[in-house]
Order: C-alpha cells, then sequence, then structure tokens
C-alpha cells in the first residue's frame, strides 16, 4: 500500500503523537501552506478555462477520497461510487429548490443524507467480500439509476434539475473566480478531517480491517460495524462532492453518473495509491488533466501522416477515452502503489544520496 512510509534508517519515533502527526517534518508543513496560499491567488493570473479545472479536482478529489476510505484504507470494493456522488448533486438542488433550504446548508445535509443512503446500501454489503460485494455495489449503481430516471420529483427526471448558486450573505458564488475559493475551502476541511480520522481509534480500526480481517476480529473489532461505518463514510464524500458539482454547474442530469464515471473514481485512486490520502489528490489532478492532454494530443494527430496510415478518421476522438483504461492497466502492472509511492520514493532518494538505504 501507498501509505507504507519511507524512513532512513535509525530514523524513528519514540511516541504515538510523533508517529501520527499529519506532517512529518515542518518543512512539509510549511510547504502545505504556501501551497494553499499559491492556490488563493490563481484567480488573480489564470483564466477561466484552468479554473475549471482546478474546481473539478476539488469536488472530484472530496468524492474520490471517500472511495479511497473505503477502497484503500478499509479492503473493501465499490464500483457504484458515481451514483452515490449523483444522489449528493440530486439531493442538494431538491434540498434548496423544493424544501427551500438555504444552498449554504443544504450542501452539507445533501452529505447526511447522502450517508443514510450509503449507509443502506453498506449493511448487508457488510458482510460480503470479494466478487459478491462488487456485484452488490454494481447493484446499487443500477438501484440509484433507475431511481433517478423515474423519481420525478427529485431529480427532475430525464429533464434534469437546476440546482441554485451557493449565495452568503447576499454575495453569489456564481462565476468560476469566486466558486474557485468555495471548492478550496471545502477541499481542504473535507481532507484535514479525513486525515485526523485516520489518526483516531476507528480509522486505524478502519486500516485493520483491511491488512487481515480475521486477526482483526480476533482483537475485538466488530467487522460488520467498521465495513458499514466505511460505506457511510464513502457515501458522505460522494455527496459532498456531489453536491459541490450541482451548485457549481447549477444544473443535473442523470445522465452524467453511469457506470463508467464510477470506473473513474476507481481510476483516481489506483493512480494516485490505494491507502493514501495526498495519492488522492494527486490521482485525482491526473484524471482531470489526462483527457485535456489527449485532446490536445489528438487534434496534433488528426489529419497527419500516422493518421492516415492507421486510419483512424472519426475514431481518433476515441483515444480519449481509450487512455484512460490504458492507464488505469499501466499503473496496476507496473506502479501499483500510485503516484504517492513513487513521490515517497523520489523524496526518500534525495535525502538519503549517495547511501542507498
Amino acid at each position: 500500500m501507498a501509505s507504507v512510509s519511507i524512513i532512513p534508517s535509525g530514523d524513528y519515533k519514540t511516541s504515538y503523537g510523533s508517529d501520527t502527526t499529519i506532517f512529518p517534518t515542518r518543512t512539509s508543513r510549511n510547504f502545505a501552506i504556501l501551497g494553499v496560499v499559491l492556490l488563493l491567488a490563481c484567480p488573480a493570473f489564470m483564466d477561466r478555462y484552468w479554473l475549471s479545472l482546478l474546481i473539478q479536482i476539488s469536488y472530484l478529489g472530496i468524492a474520490a477520497l471517500g472511495l479511497n476510505i473505503l477502497v484503500g484504507f478499509t479492503g473493501q470494493i465499490s464500483i457504484g461510487h458515481s451514483a452515490f456522488f449523483g444522489f449528493g448533486a440530486f439531493a442538494s438542488a431538491w434540498l434548496s429548490n423544493s424544501v427551500g433550504v438555504p444552498v449554504a446548508l443544504a450542501i452539507p445535509l445533501a452529505g447526511v443524507i447522502t450517508t443514510l443512503v450509503g449507509l443502506l446500501f453498506g449493511m448487508p454489503a457488510a458482510r460480503l467480500k470479494g466478487l459478491y460485494l462488487a456485484i452488490a455495489t454494481l447493484a446499487a449503481q443500477y438501484i440509484l439509476q433507475d431511481f433517478f430516471a423515474r423519481a420525478d420529483w427529485f431529480t427532475g427526471g430525464t429533464a434534469g434539475t437546476i440546482a441554485e448558486p451557493l449565495t452568503i450573505f447576499g454575495f453569489a458564488f456564481d462565476t468560476d473566480e469566486r466558486f474557485f475559493y468555495v471548492a478550496l475551502v471545502a477541499l481542504v476541511v473535507m481532507y484535514i478531517l479525513a486525515t485526523n480520522l485516520m489518526r483516531t481509534r476507528d480509522g486505524r480500526a478502519l486500516v485493520a480491517v483491511r491488512d487481515h480481517y480475521l486477526s482483526a476480529e480476533i482483537m475485538g473489532i466488530n467487522l460488520t460495524k467498521y465495513r458499514t461505518m466505511s460505506f457511510g463514510i464513502s457515501a458522505f464524500y460522494a455527496g459532498i462532492g456531489g453536491a459541490l458539482y450541482a451548485h457549481y454547474l447549477q444544473f443535473v442530469s442523470v445522465e452524467g453518473f453511469t457506470i463508467l464515471f464510477s470506473i473513474q473514481f476507481l481510476g483516481m485512486i489506483i493512480i494516485g495509491g490505494l491507502g493514501s490520502i495526498m495519492g488522492t489528490l494527486m490521482g485525482t489532478a491526473f484524471m482531470v488533466f489526462l483527457p485535456e492532454a489527449m485532446q490536445a494530443l489528438t487534434k496534433m494527430v488528426s489529419g497527419t501522416a500516422l493518421d492516415t496510415a492507421l486510419n483512424l478518421k472519426d475514431n481518433i476522438a476515441f483515444l480519449r477515452e481509450m487512455s484512460i483504461g490504458l492507464v488505469i492497466i499501466l499503473f496496476l502492472v507496473f506502479e501499483p502503489d500510485g503516484l504517492a509511492h513513487r513521490w515517497k520514493q523520489i523524496k526518500a532518494y534525495w535525502k538519503l544520496y549517495p547511501f542507498s538505504h
């Protein structure tokens, strides 16, 4: 797992506090603070295109972190994560449109409602594992998709529904420059919450369930409780991410939450690193920028001799979708621990050079 730390020989901790600290060194903490400060300045010099990509990374990164808590930290599997993401989007839009709840309150409430739905599916799924669990989460995906298409009162049916822009004290966050700060604050808060969760007794119990469920049960850990809890936490993060997505686009449609979207979420945590909070954000950024890079590449290839030789023609547009599957396979084969593990190796190399240990 990517959560395994790479430390030099003789560098050991003498207390639980030092072992579970968020930032291993003062330098890493200062760089993290500097990174947030630089991000705060992004709307001043970035255009709307790049800001929209950063906002995508924010709400997708929140949802992907929930999936990583379920898959990477607890050892469960889910291939229906996009359905919970969509439920959070529709729930927040419904609360603000039909119930009259302010958007600022509708977003966290949508996360809570999505948590209840996640627990509903998590209770029976918590007693399953392997292929049976994958099929159960696949069933949740299609059940919720069908619900989205039929529940006109909740989702607007196949026509979709409008989501009101976020407004606080009369100030509307209805532009990319304004909404960027909302997404950034939500991202930082949710990642800090997840980091602190992993430092608690419950967080260590989730990891114990992943590492060896039989040993965890012998130590007194309630497997059903923590497996169900992981589904609830995963759904909560998906709901918050979906709510941000809804109020950013200001429109939610049923067609956006398919099984392919769930596979993309799995790709984010695989590429970033299972069991790594930092890796989740790295994998999300990779998956957001990959289609943009492939689009630029297809424009370069289109009409060239390579296009003619391979007879790509109209199929060149599908290179974007093909690249996602190819990248996932390559990471599983050559870098199974993800980008976070590779980053730790790079840091260890510069820290220990010229010694190999």
